[in-house]
């Protein structure tokens, strides 16, 4: 518990110092509507993060509770909706797609029987996502 608490809070340091550097680069160059964007694709980028590490947990107690699995997985689809509905940037929208992909993927294994799916393309879909909400 103390070790995921120590990952959130440096994902949080790292979420604030990126938006406090894009927040500085792009404000000399474009409008706030620019910056806006991208702080509300970067917190939902953050949120997704928590998602998956929901969804990593879930699979490890999926024997004693399979519902976790489908909440995360839907909370992650949710939030895959705000960023999509939110942006025109053609990186972003190819890294939700990718995510949303990598998401169905384990539904249908979920659905196939397989009550630990492989989460490993969920988590590195996630990891491109934040990547290019924070370039």
């Amino acid at each position: 518990m103390a070790a995921s608490r120590g990952r959130r809070s440096r994902r949080t340091v790292t979420t604030l110092v990126a938006l406090a550097a894009l927040g500085l680069t792009t404000g000399l160059a474009t409008g706030c509507d620019a910056v806006d964007k991208a702080i509300d694709c970067v917190q939902t980028a953050d949120t997704i993060a928590d998602s998956v590490t929901a969804l990593q947990q879930a699979v490890e107690n999926a024997g004693s509770d399979p519902t976790q699995l489908d909440q995360s997985l839907a909370s992650i689809d949710k939030n895959l909706d705000k960023i999509g509905d939110r942006t025109d940037n053609v990186d972003v929208n190819k890294a939700v797609d990718d995510l949303g992909k990598a998401v169905d993927n384990v539904r249908t294994a979920v659905k196939n029987g397989d009550h630990t799916p492989d989460v490993t393309p969920v988590t590195d879909a996630a990891g491109e996502l934040t990547k290019v909400c924070t370039s």
